[in-house]
């Protein structure tokens, strides 16, 4: 399974999903983390750029081109839950601490 996470420069969960500089994408097979790409996505930056509707759709682009399933975040809005939801990807919030930690126990729990 694809997993993505909002992760800081230190390796930590980011605290905001919507507004994260950079994401990292974990591939998770048997609850074990086999691959790590860290992506500088400017989500920070561009998310009061243009509408809301604008940013969700890079997002969602996002998250589709790079065949994400699951989605590890210490909180996202409503707005944002729910477009996931569409788009058939979990949303396990309420993480924290070390981004690789919430990635494999995000794994166990849906692998």
């Amino acid at each position: 399974m694809i997993v993505c996470v909002p992760v800081t420069s230190d390796g930590q969960v980011d605290s905001s999903w919507g507004r994260a500089g950079r994401v990292a994408l974990a591939r998770v097979e048997g609850g074990q983390i086999t691959s790590w790409e860290e992506h500088p996505v400017g989500w920070d930056v561009l998310h009061d750029v243009g509408t809301d509707g604008g940013h969700h759709a890079r997002v969602a682009t996002f998250l589709r081109d790079h065949g994400v399933e699951v989605v590890v975040a210490g909180h996202m809005g409503p707005p944002m839950a729910q477009m996931l939801a569409k788009m058939r990807i979990l949303a396990r919030t309420g993480a924290q601490g070390d981004a690789r930690q919430a990635v494999e126990t995000a794994g166990r729990l849906d692998g």
